[in-house]
């Protein structure tokens, strides 16, 4: 046999175990690394802080993600829902919307959505408008949680002070210094979701950006856990307790519970940063390093 041969037979080895685990994925559903999935229902109830993660374009999390929260709703649970999804600056407009048409999320949509051909692409409303329905059906607050892109934006060419006052950077915690652990860490998660692409020099005021978000999220559910129970929707980077919102969270820290909801396919994001996990099977996507590839080749 052929040296090219023997590669193409591993290679078709390879697919076959990877379609073999697909297939096993999703005849399971999903599994968690500690839990049977739902085990941890019980965690979701009183004042608790729940941080639910996604990887954005699987559906199947999505729908792990609302029956857990149909359970506990069903149960008498009755958290705000805050979502990465709305930028803070339009939690008027949530809250207008809901005024005129209640009941109505996609009015609530129309009004509060980022715009769809912002820098990244939009939301997929399909996923998100559930989450939507389920705070209007049960009346409960409807928080917008997410720094807008353009906001993020200010802080990585200027730092926090090109968006927050200092009485603001304090109120946030950013102030402070962040351990180099936590700064290597985010930084490489931003080399990783960026493909490598990113000059090093980028990676500290990106961080930057990064923490912002995960403060203000923290802040959002502060103010929220005041009245009882909160749950936040967000990514998965978002929910990690090592390096996103949960470690801005300070004296209602105790009151998380964060589940990381990953892909089977997803080897680097550590299992050990989340209460529960729960492995899905990967969504059908293009390569997402792809378009990254196709501007280097251009330059």
């Amino acid at each position: 046999m052929s040296r090219a041969s023997a590669a193409a037979d591993m290679n078709s080895c390879i697919r076959q175990m990877r379609s073999a685990v697909f297939v096993v994925a999703a005849l399971l559903g999903a599994c968690t690394t500690s839990e049977r999935l739902g085990g941890w229902d019980h965690r979701l109830r009183g004042d608790a802080l729940v941080l639910l993660g996604e990887v954005h374009d699987n559906a199947q999390q999505h729908r792990l993600r609302l029956a857990a929260l149909q359970r506990a709703f069903a149960s008498g649970w009755r958290p705000a829902i805050a979502m990465e999804q709305f930028d803070r600056e339009r939690q008027a407009d949530i809250d207008r919307a809901r005024r005129e048409r209640p009941g109505d999320a996609q009015h609530v949509i129309d009004a509060a959505a980022p715009p769809a051909n912002r820098a990244g692409g939009g939301w997929n409303w399909v996923f998100y408008r559930p989450f939507v329905e389920l705070a209007l059906r049960y009346d409960v607050p409807l928080i917008a949680a997410n720094l807008s892109n353009g906001d993020t934006a200010r802080i990585v060419r200027g730092g926090y002070s090109a968006v927050f006052s200092a009485a603001e950077i304090a109120l946030l915690g950013l102030d402070l210094p962040v351990a180099p652990e936590v700064q290597a860490a985010q930084e490489r998660e931003i080399d990783i979701g960026h493909c490598h692409a990113l000059p090093r020099s980028v990676w500290p005021r990106m961080a930057q950006a990064q923490f912002a978000r995960d403060a203000l999220m923290a802040e959002v559910l502060r103010r929220s856990a005041q009245a009882g129970g909160v749950v936040l929707l967000a990514g998965n980077g978002h929910v990690r307790r090592d390096i996103g919102v949960p470690r801005w969270l300070g004296d209602v820290k105790d009151r998380t519970f964060a589940v990381g909801y990953l892909e089977i396919t997803d080897d680097s994001t550590p299992i050990t940063a989340f209460d529960a996990v729960v492995r899905t099977a990967p969504a059908e996507r293009a390569d997402p390093c792809a378009e990254f590839e196709r501007r280097a080749v251009g330059k």
